[in-house]
């Protein structure tokens, strides 16, 4: 049997995290490990338990979340960090691209909602919907501090060394596509596509699937952000 997800819950309200716990400890494949009620508990637990994905609340007393998201990732390379935010997004949701965060969750999620966006950072998809992924091209990507992965040099093509086939699921990968989305369209296995990716992230020297989002805007080789669907 596969092992369950292992998650830590980050929020100072207690009736919030007791809300998430119930719901996915419903769960078969997930089990929460831990709870935390501010950023520097978080890290703590985080290096104790090295859970595969933490949701993190961003405006908390003491440490915020985007400090403690920016520790987890440094310190735990493997753990996942899935991003509680508001519906508008704010500033401090923005901070934690910068900081690492794989994905959003919108506090006002549905419980589909939130066991999909959970599944898809452990399994290396993208937790953004169309239109949070909009969002995140419009706000997002001109506040973002530049990095060598996210901003090429002038005449730079850090593309060129993706095969024609990895350039076509990078694309599809700016477009909002998941996996399994991309293997439709492209006409070939889930597992196939998921390779792929994999080596797209390492030649491009991206974390995750949102600074290819940015990546691939940034270069114009998406010339709108994804639709809503």
């Amino acid at each position: 049997m596969t092992e369950p997800i292992r998650l830590l819950l980050v929020d100072d309200q207690a009736l919030i995290r007791v809300g998430f716990r119930m719901v996915l400890d419903a769960e078969d494949d997930m089990v929460v490990v831990c709870e935390a009620a501010d950023g520097q508990d978080a890290i703590a637990r985080a290096s104790e338990l090295r859970p595969d994905v933490v949701l993190m609340d961003i405006r908390m007393p003491g440490l915020d979340g985007i400090a403690a998201t920016e520790a987890i990732v440094r310190e735990n390379p493997a753990t996942r960090v899935l991003v509680l935010t508001t519906f508008d997004l704010d500033d401090y949701a923005f901070g934690a691209i910068r900081a690492g965060a794989s994905g959003f969750l919108l506090k006002d999620a549905q419980r589909h909602e939130m066991i999909a966006a959970i599944r898809a950072i452990h399994r290396g998809d993208a937790a953004l919907s169309p239109r949070i992924t909009r969002m995140l091209l419009e706000h997002v990507t001109p506040r973002l501090s530049p990095t060598p992965a996210a901003t090429p040099a002038a005449g730079d093509d850090v593309t060129a060394e993706l095969t024609d086939r990895e350039r076509d699921v990078f694309l599809e990968i700016a477009r909002g596509l998941t996996n399994a989305e991309i293997a439709q369209a492209l006409f070939v296995s889930e597992s196939t596509v998921k390779t792929h990716v994999g080596r797209i992230l390492a030649k491009l020297g991206s974390r995750d699937r949102i600074h290819l989002v940015i990546l691939a805007h940034r270069m114009r080789l998406v010339d709108d952000p994804p639709s809503g669907r």
